[in-house]
């Protein structure tokens, strides 16, 4: 016995919750020719039915038309109470007519052919309008016009109205036969607009789920051909999808690229620091003066291998940190990291041009690396005695050397990673500098290139935004 308060038997879920879980669990495909099949399927049985009621209402109508007609000419025919004309058995017979009084004491002797009511005896006093209606005489169904008829009587005709019935039920059969065909053909257009609907994007599941299972990027949705103005939102879709899928693969590709220059730019340094490490165990066995310069390679390939590493942990970076930014003035930035070069580079010549004072939104010490590295990139190209020269202005910062310059077939590849020219294989540095620099420059708004430099050398320009 179940307590006041207490729910009994199973408790059923919302219908609008269930309409949405048979939502969930139906295809797209499924739901779009439903709705599209449904959707024409209520317009073709809306047209059908108001075409019903229309042709019908028309057909009733004209049969009115005649009654009334055919009152008019009973009417003129006989001005006493009585049956007009009696002969409504055949199709073709004229109207049943009779005229009737208000009083029923006027009544002929006759009996009436037509039924006789309340409401006859009021339209002929003029208390009730003229009506219609329909009645069955000798087992044929009948259409009937009471209306008003000279003083204080009313004239009643009838007409058979089997032939009206029949055609409109003949009109019903045939407009429910174009309805069926009309949900027929709604159900398949509904099919055909669902599958050439989402048939991009059916290919654009299957792309993504290849993707998924081979984790190959290279493959793409194929597109219909035809001017892009004829593009849909699906088919942009699709576009975009590949689009980003080239993205995709690009960037795979410059992981794997990064990853198999970082091992193949490590193992060098770190076969020399296993084979220094091995030396020094033996230690026992070398003078004083092996030890030493064992020790001091040692030292300086771990330098090596550290910048190397750090080196790519910035290169891995793809923005700048948001809370770091600030307005940094170039003009101090440029002396500071030229001084720091002379200090590296006693031998150079560091010559120093500021036309203007720009000012830059960023991070101070990511805009000294790459200033840093342009200088460095100079400095390893000249030689003893050289010059390198930094002009800045409001719009641009350039740095030239006056070393062998860029050989023509290096110039588009200067900021690739770990890319270093014929020339420069033979100089210390990992030929992740440049490629640093690029990326600085391009996270803070500006565009580095490279050139050749008029009389020689190489000239870098830096365009601020």
């Amino acid at each position: 016995m179940s307590t006041r308060g207490e729910r009994t038997g199973p408790r059923r879920a919302p219908s609008h919750r269930l309409g949405a879980r048979w939502r969930r669990r139906r295809p797209l495909r499924t739901r779009l020719a439903l709705t599209a099949s449904a959707a024409v399927a209520l317009v073709a049985l809306g047209v059908c039915a108001a075409a019903f009621f229309v042709q019908r209402y028309e057909i009733y109508h004209q049969l009115d038309l005649n009654l009334v007609q055919s009152a008019s000419l009973a009417a003129g025919g006989r001005e006493q109470p009585g049956v007009v004309e009696g002969q409504c058995q055949f199709l073709a017979s004229p109207a049943c007519s009779q005229i009737v009084p208000a009083s029923p004491a006027a009544d002929p002797a006759q009996p009436y052919l037509l039924p006789v009511s309340g409401p006859v005896r009021e339209v002929a006093s003029g208390k009730r309008a003229p009506y219609l209606s329909n009645i069955t005489l000798e087992g044929r169904p009948t259409r009937m016009l009471t209306t008003t008829f000279g003083h204080h009587e009313a004239v009643q005709v009838a007409l058979r109205s089997d032939p009206v019935e029949k055609s409109v039920r003949r009109t019903a059969q045939l407009l429910a036969a174009v309805g069926g065909g009309g949900v027929l053909v709604a159900a398949a257009l509904g099919y055909w607009v669902s599958r050439t609907g989402l048939a991009p994007v059916a290919r654009l599941t299957r792309a993504a789920e290849r993707i998924a299972a081979t984790r190959d990027p290279r493959h793409r949705i194929e597109l219909p051909p035809g001017p892009a103005t004829r593009e849909d939102e699906v088919t942009r879709l699709a576009t975009t999808f590949n689009t980003m899928l080239g993205e995709l693969e690009q960037s795979v590709t410059a992981q794997r690229r990064l990853v198999a220059d970082a091992s193949h730019e490590l193992r060098t340094p770190l076969t020399a620091l296993r084979t220094n490490a091995e030396l020094l165990a033996r230690g026992d066995r070398l003078t004083p003066a092996q030890r030493d310069r064992a020790a001091g390679a040692l030292t300086r390939q771990i330098h090596e291998v550290t910048t190397l590493v750090n080196d790519l942990i910035e290169l891995a970076r793809d923005e700048e940190p948001v809370p770091l930014v600030e307005s940094v003035p170039l003009a101090p930035l440029v002396e500071h990291a030229v001084t720091a070069a002379r200090g590296h580079w006693p031998e150079l010549v560091f010559t120093v041009v500021v036309e203007a004072g720009p000012v830059l939104n960023g991070v101070p010490a990511r805009l000294s690396r790459l200033l840093a590295n342009l200088l460095s990139n100079a400095a390893k190209f000249s030689g003893a005695g050289g010059e390198v020269e930094i002009a800045l202005t409001a719009t641009e910062l350039t740095v030239r050397d006056h070393g062998p310059g860029i050989a023509p077939d290096d110039l588009p590849y200067v900021f690739d990673r770990f890319y270093r020219a014929q020339a420069a294989r033979a100089l210390p540095g990992s030929g992740l500098g440049l490629a640093m620099a690029r990326q600085i420059a391009r996270a803070h708004g500006a565009e580095l290139t490279a050139e050749r430099a008029p009389g020689g050398g190489a000239l870098f320009r830096l365009r601020l935004p």
